[in-house]
């Protein structure tokens, strides 16, 4: 998949994402696949806490999600490097990142973006993901309080990585041997078991999207406009 004109400036963090993922310690194979075939893009925002750049934002998701249709082959990552603030806590952070999902989900709508009828809209549905584009996409957030090492990074960041690839992981049979080797390298990394880990139809990935232990009580605060 050929990466998309960025609408923002390259963040000056890009580089440090990448050094990040090539890490030999690095637990994510998914994300070093997408470094190794170089379809990771990676775009900057300013502030995860301010709507000042989810337009630009958007129109990168719906053209990603274009891009990804004409050209669904291999693993690919979409990444949004914002400079600020550098000193949300987990909860904070996870705040944020909502309040950024919502309101890009709401600018996708607005936009006549079909909703990926593949998944659900639910956030406690064990299918939920989100949809941009008319694609469905699970998030991975980064920033640098992250209590586990993988999510931690020097800038808050969002990376959306699309649903469809990893179904076509699953129907080839490579998807469930990927995700034990993660969850190994991931635990040798950290010293201790991910507890928010769980397989795509066991529990819903939204609470895994901002990588906070949460508890059962947890209740996501996002609702999609076209649910």
């Amino acid at each position: 998949m050929q990466n998309i004109n960025r609408p923002q400036r390259l963040s000056l963090f890009e580089t440090d994402l990448r050094a990040m993922i090539d890490e030999r310690s690095f637990p994510c194979l998914g994300a070093k696949s997408v470094l190794a075939r170089h379809t990771l893009d990676v775009i900057g925002a300013r502030d995860i806490t301010s709507g000042w750049n989810d337009l630009q934002i958007i129109d990168a998701l719906v053209r990603w999600s274009r891009c990804y249709r004409d050209d669904p082959s291999g693993l690919c990552s979409l990444a949004v490097i914002f400079d600020l603030p550098v000193d949300l806590e987990e909860a904070g952070f996870e705040k944020a990142m909502w309040e950024r999902l919502q309101s890009i989900a709401d600018k996708d709508a607005w936009l006549g973006q079909s909703f990926d009828d593949r998944v659900s809209s639910n956030p406690e549905d064990p299918h939920f993901s989100l949809s941009f584009g008319g694609e469905a996409y699970f998030v991975v957030g980064l920033h640098p309080k992250a209590s586990r090492p993988a999510r931690r990074f020097e800038r808050p960041a969002l990376v959306f990585n699309l649903h469809d690839q990893f179904e076509r992981l699953r129907a080839e049979g490579r998807y469930e041997r990927m995700r034990e080797r993660i969850m190994q390298r991931d635990e040798a990394l950290a010293g201790t078991m991910n507890p928010m880990l769980a397989r795509h139809g066991d529990a819903s990935a939204a609470r895994q999207f901002s990588g906070r232990a949460v508890g059962e009580d947890w209740n996501c605060p996002f609702k999609d406009p076209r649910a």
